[in-house]
């Protein structure tokens, strides 16, 4: 592992979205956006519901992932994520997720849900 690079695992309720190495990371947590690069303080953190994660690959390639509730867990070497759910933003279909961003009530599911998932296609 080079030394600017560290391991990323993102891990849901109900798969391994992700696991590889990253030179950067940033997470949306209950006390602000936090980035993260290699060698960085312990901390555990809380991510907020309807929030985003972007991780920068060793190659320079930008992930984005919307992100429902859960935890950030960082060490010197690692950066753990275990969210609720999560989805790489990739697979948003914009549109859908105004549309529902619109007719849902604000602090519902989903209004949380759609808003986390435009949040994180805007990062890409």
């Amino acid at each position: 592992m080079a030394d600017k690079s560290f391991h990323v695992e993102v891990v849901s309720a109900d798969r391994s979205l992700y696991s590889g190495e990253a030179t950067f990371v940033i997470a949306q947590t209950t006390v602000g956006e936090l980035g993260v690069l290699a060698g960085h303080e312990p901390l555990l953190g809380e991510l907020v519901s309807g929030g985003f994660l972007v991780i920068v690959e060793e190659n320079g390639a930008r992930r984005a992932a919307a992100i429902t509730g859960g935890f950030l867990s960082v060490t010197g070497e690692s950066v753990t994520i275990l969210a609720e759910s999560a989805e790489w933003a990739d697979d948003v279909d914009v549109t859908a997720e105004k549309a529902a961003l619109e007719q849902a009530e604000p602090g519902s599911d989903e209004y949380t849900q759609a808003h986390a998932r435009l949040a994180a296609a805007q990062h890409l």
